[in-house]
């Protein structure tokens, strides 16, 4: 996993935390095939994931109308069913505006 490569803002970051439920039960193939499919959706332009206790992933858009067609690509409709029913005790997803976007350069 690197840190992903993002324009200059403005851009839309959507932030998923989660809690899980105890066993893998399908899970680290649903993430596999659902990181592969929004590298293909309009507007994708990177995501970071670290998964211990607490998951975090931040997807990252080009606007608000490409982040919320993500949510609700079919496949990606699947997995949030299956995630609400099999594979979190919790989650919040965030939705916000990059204003600014910097690192060590």
């Amino acid at each position: 996993m690197s840190i992903a490569a993002t324009p200059e803002p403005p851009y839309v970051a959507v932030i998923f935390t989660s809690l899980r439920t105890e066993g893998d039960q399908g899970y680290a193939a649903m993430a596999a095939a659902m990181e592969r499919l929004a590298e293909r959706q309009p507007g994708y332009l990177g995501i970071e994931s670290a998964r211990e206790e607490t998951g975090i992933t931040v997807s990252y858009w080009v606007d608000q109308a490409a982040a919320r067609a993500w949510k609700d690509v079919a496949a990606h409709l699947v997995a949030q069913q299956r995630g609400r029913e099999i594979w979190y005790r919790d989650y919040r997803v965030r939705v916000a505006t990059v204003e600014r976007d910097y690192g060590p350069s």
